[in-house]
């Protein structure tokens, strides 16, 4: 059995008389975006898919077999509904409604097309797009982390989540560290010679604090300084009463 192991890139360009010999593979949508499947040419051979996990195939892609063959995929005709709308604004709608609900769907310039789903075809209807149910190749847009969209139970779920984190923390990141300094970590820290400081820049302000001093600068105070250590910022007086 030969092994389909290789996408070719598409700035990779093959005469078309190589492409149009080449033995096809049609699969449906649910099943091109499959890395591990073992699979039937359209000629009958028995073909094993093992692709780099994440890979999404599209009409058209060429793979390439173990034996140095190729293989040019197909998209299968699957049930789909055919969304139109009479206006940019209602066909616009629908797309925010199924992105909300995280459904693939391949968008056109005039037309929206999603699995069959009799549930999500009645919340079409219901707010003024045409849906039509037909058998057409199905082709949704790719996930924004790259790859095709993948429910909680896909393999490569995991991948795309872990990337999704990746991102974020790039983004969101630096900005929480900095927000650390603002907020209490709930470390409680001893600082004697902050108290003897803030006495010592008092008195040379002639500011009369009335504060009690009757313990061991020496040890912690009763009251927590709770802070992050990598801000850098210096603690001053307190204007309170220290026991």
């Amino acid at each position: 059995m030969r092994t389909l192991d290789k996408l070719l890139a598409p700035h990779l360009k093959l005469a078309p008389v190589l492409i149009r010999r080449a033995p096809t593979l049609t699969l449906a949508f649910d099943e091109r975006r499959k890395s591990r499947l073992a699979a039937t040419l359209d000629n009958g051979e028995e073909v094993a898919l093992l692709l780099p996990r994440g890979t999404v195939l599209h009409d058209g892609d060429v793979l390439i077999a173990d034996d140095g063959g190729l293989v040019r995929v197909v998209a299968a005709h699957e049930a789909v509904l055919y969304v139109r709308a009479s206006d940019a604004l209602t066909l616009t709608r629908a797309a925010y409604h199924l992105g909300n609900r995280h459904t693939p769907v391949e968008v056109g310039a005039d037309y929206l097309k999603l699995e069959y789903d009799p549930v999500l075809a009645d919340m079409l209807v219901r707010i003024g797009a045409t849906v039509e149910q037909v058998s057409l190749p199905f082709q949704p847009e790719a996930g924004a982390y790259g790859g095709g969209h993948k429910h909680g139970h896909d393999e490569t779920f995991a991948e795309d989540y872990a990337l999704a984190q990746q991102v974020f923390g790039e983004h969101h990141g630096h900005a929480h560290a900095h927000e650390g300094c603002a907020h209490s970590h709930g470390h409680l820290h001893e600082h004697p010679h902050a108290h003897s400081q803030a006495r010592e820049h008092e008195h040379e302000h002639g500011h009369e604090r009335g504060h009690d001093h009757d313990h061991q600068h020496g040890q912690a105070c009763d009251h927590d300084h709770a802070h992050d250590d990598t801000c850098g910022h210096s603690h001053h007086s307190h204007p309170h009463a220290h026991r």
